[in-house]
């Protein structure tokens, strides 16, 4: 059983509901879940919150954190998965933000870096990546996996 699958059958008999916003990956993990039949059933919300705007007008993420962090920030991504799970009001939730570059990265952060946002129920974990430049696409589609890595690894340790 793929990884999806398996996450959508474990949040489905734990009778929660999923819901995602994400940034770098453009709605990526949100494909990837919505790509398994009955995900209907857990899958509530996502958003791609790609600019700072709609972090801070849909996700309400406080621009003095996007000012002083930068969107791609512990805080920032905090910020985007607790508020995503209030208007979401769905027990499973993840945010992404990150750099896929091939522009846009620094010294202090580089292309590739990227923060994975998980809360379930009141436990939250910000997890932070360091994924080698290898493209733009490369990137997304390790920070999707990786997410759904923790993300199942997450569910069952809730049980």
């Amino acid at each position: 059983m793929s990884l999806n699958k398996k996450i959508i059958s474990l949040i489905k008999r734990k009778k929660m509901k999923l819901a995602i916003v994400e940034s770098c990956t453009g709605g990526m993990l949100s494909s990837a879940i919505t790509s398994v039949s009955g995900s209907s059933k857990v899958f509530n919300l996502g958003l791609v919150t790609y600019s700072n705007q709609a972090k801070t007008s849909i996700l309400k993420v406080p621009q003095k954190i996007i000012k002083k962090y930068g969107a791609v920030s512990v805080q920032c991504c905090l910020a985007m998965v607790n508020n995503l799970s209030k208007i979401s009001n769905s027990k499973v939730c993840i945010s992404i933000t990150g750099i896929a570059g091939p522009n846009g990265g620094s010294k202090q952060k580089p292309i590739g870096l990227v923060y994975i946002g998980i809360k379930i129920g009141k436990k939250v974990m910000i997890n932070k990546c360091n994924f080698k430049n290898k493209g733009r696409i490369f990137i997304q589609k390790q920070t999707v996996k990786k997410s759904l890595n923790l993300l199942a690894q997450l569910i069952k340790r809730d049980s």
